[in-house]
């Protein structure tokens, strides 16, 4: 059974930083871009972050860019590390498992999603 588990979310004051993990288990993770999306209170779920399988491409939403950068490891973990953060930025962020191997902005081509971890940005 597939399994994806974030972690690493909380409140922070506005400018800090935070690092969000994911761990997938039940799949070939080499065989899998990853994404980070994100939906705030009474909006829809954004794209913020994917990854290619191997890690080479990396594609940014345009609100996140210069500030976020996801990473994977080879093993079975999805990073997403958030720099300079603003209160816009809270929301539940959610990783994400794209069997296509290549990285989309889409959530709709991802085939399995974690619970979500809550970041909440104050000030």
């Amino acid at each position: 059974q597939v399994e994806l588990v974030e972690s690493g979310g909380g409140l922070v004051q506005a400018g800090g930083s935070l690092r969000l993990s994911c761990a997938a288990s039940g799949l070939t993770f080499s065989t899998y871009a990853m994404g980070w999306f994100r939906q705030a209170p009474g909006k829809e779920r954004e794209f913020v972050a994917t990854i290619s399988w191997n890690g080479i491409s990396r594609y940014y939403a345009d609100s996140v860019k210069g500030r976020f950068t996801i990473s994977r490891n080879a093993e079975n973990t999805v990073y997403l590390e958030m720099n300079g953060l603003k209160p816009e930025d809270t929301a539940v962020y959610y990783c994400a498992a794209d069997r296509q191997r290549n990285p989309s902005m889409s959530p709709g081509e991802y085939d399995y999603w974690g619970q979500g971890t809550q970041v909440t940005v104050s000030s």
